[in-house]
């Protein structure tokens, strides 16, 4: 008599498609003896800011009690406003991954900390504590100081997380994400 172990692996591709918007504002150099002296902005210019965002796929094996998989998604920011900006992050129309077979609910964790089961969230500290995600702008973080696109700009790194067990069914979940980029004029 031959026993026959069935293993079960199941791969889940998520997607998260990154949108950008930059909300600008035509910003004018500070007047003579206000501004930042030796500022990346030259007199009397007009300050800018662009945002590039990468792209982020998790490849999530689960497991029986559940298994944490992560992606990192790079932002950039370069602007040449000396005040600064404020970088926010939401989901488009659902904060929940959607598949052809289901969801993956977004966390409902308000702060930082592990995911519960078959959730999914963001962190922007590359810990195994997350965020859940929500369609309402969330400050990510707050810069001060110009991000030259001569020094690279800023780059602010979020970090997703999913955690699964084998009661999701195996397949490609996505969402879309926002990333708003708001510069600082006072």
């Amino acid at each position: 008599m031959k026993k026959v172990n069935n293993i079960f692996i199941a791969f889940f591709f998520i997607s998260i498609t990154a949108a950008v918007l930059v909300i600008a504002r035509p910003v004018s150099a500070s007047p003579y003896g206000v501004g930042i002296y030796n500022a990346v902005v030259p007199y009397g210019g007009q300050t800018s800011l662009t945002i590039n965002v990468s792209s982020v796929v998790i490849s999530a094996v689960p497991a029986n009690s559940g298994q944490l998989s992560t992606s990192n998604n790079v932002v950039t920011v370069n602007s040449t406003d000396v005040t600064g900006y404020k970088l926010y992050l939401n989901a488009l129309t659902t904060a929940n991954l959607t598949g052809t077979l289901g969801t993956i609910t977004a966390s409902s964790n308000v702060a930082a900390a592990a995911l519960a089961t078959n959730t999914w969230g963001y962190n922007t500290d590359a810990s195994t504590n997350f965020i859940g995600m929500t369609t309402t702008p969330a400050l990510i973080k707050n810069f001060v100081g110009p991000a030259a696109p001569s020094v690279g700009g800023d780059v602010t790194t979020v970090t997703y997380g999913v955690k699964l067990d084998f009661s999701k069914s195996a397949g490609s979940y996505s969402t879309n994400i926002l990333y708003t980029a708001v510069p600082q004029t006072t």
